[in-house]
């Protein structure tokens, strides 16, 4: 997202916008909904990311440099949700699923690692969406 290609005006936008609705910057920018949502992930993927710090002498990580550690934002990017690599809504937005499908994949996510209850509850809850979504057939909806 350099300069003034169509990713980094969205991104800009977005930036001074961050509620705005994922449908109006798609109209705003004539766009489809799923170009936003990976232009959303691109931005959070550069923010999260941890800078290598090389030794200048050697150019190779130095393991007696520190390294950058985010902090825990328990609001917008909770622990639990963030781990391997990719944050959980990101995942569940780029499949596309839908409520209940998303709060399947959401609460095993997070099971057992929030709160004390060993995880039981989560699957659990993720059970109850699962069932749920076989009730409604909810499948994940067509692209495009």
């Amino acid at each position: 997202m350099r300069g003034n290609s169509k990713s980094a005006k969205i991104a800009s936008y977005i930036r001074k916008n961050p509620h705005a609705p994922v449908a109006d910057v798609a109209a705003k920018f004539g766009a489809d909904k799923q170009y936003i949502y990976n232009v959303r992930y691109l931005m959070r993927k550069r923010k999260k990311a941890t800078p290598v710090v090389l030794n200048p002498l050697m150019d190779t990580p130095d393991p007696q440099m520190p390294k950058f550690q985010p902090k825990d934002d328990p609001v917008n990017h909770p622990k639990h949700y963030t781990d391997g690599g990719i944050e959980t809504i990101d995942f569940i937005e780029a499949k596309r699923l839908g409520y209940h499908l998303g709060n399947v994949v959401k609460y095993i996510c997070r099971a057992g690692k929030k709160g004390t209850n060993m995880g039981m509850q989560d699957l659990q809850k993720a059970r109850w969406y699962l069932d749920r979504a076989i009730e409604k057939n909810e499948i994940n909806p067509p692209t495009r």
